[in-house]
């Protein structure tokens, strides 16, 4: 049976600390997200993946899905 995926995530702004429940794509990873609070856009920082890996409560679901733990490659 495979792994079921969890595919929300709460985002924690760091400029406002706002934080919104944002659901991931399965297919994409997402380096940049606008804060619908204060318009910050939150960037994936040098060494993780994407915005969801970086401030999320939950790992983007590529990530999820391996073992390795790491999706997108450049």
């Amino acid at each position: 049976m495979p792994n079921e995926l969890d595919l929300e995530s709460a985002i924690t702004c760091p400029a406002c600390k706002a934080r919104h429940t944002v659901a991931m794509p399965v297919d994409a990873c997402v380096i940049r997200l606008a804060c619908p609070a204060c318009g910050h856009v939150l960037t994936a920082p040098e060494g993780q993946c994407c915005v969801f890996c970086a401030h999320g409560t939950r790992p983007c679901p590529p990530v999820q899905n391996l073992t390795n733990g790491n999706c997108c490659t450049q």
